[in-house]
């Protein structure tokens, strides 16, 4: 988990009385209308010390834990006090960035916090005519908070046993252009227009001369 992740935790029991104290209440959310009213799950925000402040149990440090790692943690802290508590985790603001040369370059919010790489191009539209397949730029941060940049080139097979198949929150995939968009960057796109509208008009031109 990262600063700023939004996460939602579910305590249950099958004595379900005892486990109400760990959850917060539901928030009602409404929709577009602003007549229905649909209940949530309040997320907790893990804050600039990568703590969050759980009920009963007090200040969590989550920073840099698995998802994994914060079940097994609670449970222990949790047994103190539930008998066999299932705990149910989930990051409800993950989102990744697709930029470049794609048709709907933007920032999308994944809500079952799995996506590939793959799938996250086709979300943008998939890549336009003038992407560099071999060439992909995917930019993420380490635990300490540092970018890291891999080079990607999707028409290669190992692709899908690498360690960026599976995208994590808040990563970066930038599409850059191929060699023929580059060059065509110096050349202005509307000059096949102009021509043509200047052969149109010295056409006209030659035949009002002729009559």
């Amino acid at each position: 988990f990262k600063k700023n992740d939004e996460i939602t935790i579910n305590v249950s029991s099958s004595d379900k009385k005892s486990a109400i104290p760990f959850n917060l209440p539901l928030v009602s959310n409404a929709n577009n209308n602003q007549i229905n009213l649909q209940q949530t799950i309040q997320p907790y925000l893990v804050d600039e010390n990568g703590d969050i402040q759980f009920p009963i149990l007090g200040k969590i440090h989550v920073l840099g834990l698995t998802r994994n790692e914060l079940n097994d943690l609670l449970k222990e802290r949790i047994e103190e006090y539930v008998k066999s508590p299932i705990i149910n985790i989930r990051i409800t603001n993950f989102s990744v960035s697709v930029l470049g040369e794609v048709r709907k370059p933007g920032v999308y919010r994944i809500n079952n916090e799995r996506v590939t790489l793959l799938e996250a191009l086709s979300l943008a539209g998939d890549l336009s005519i003038y992407a560099e397949r071999k060439e992909i730029i995917l930019i993420r941060e380490d635990k300490d908070y540092n970018k890291v940049y891999f080079k990607i080139n999707i028409t290669e097979s190992k692709l899908f046993d690498s360690d960026y198949y599976y995208l994590q929150q808040n990563d970066a995939i930038v599409v850059s252009p191929n060699r023929a968009q580059v060059q065509s960057s110096a050349f202005n796109r509307n000059t096949p227009i102009y021509v043509s509208i200047a052969s149109l008009l010295l056409s006209v031109l030659t035949i009002f001369a002729l009559n």
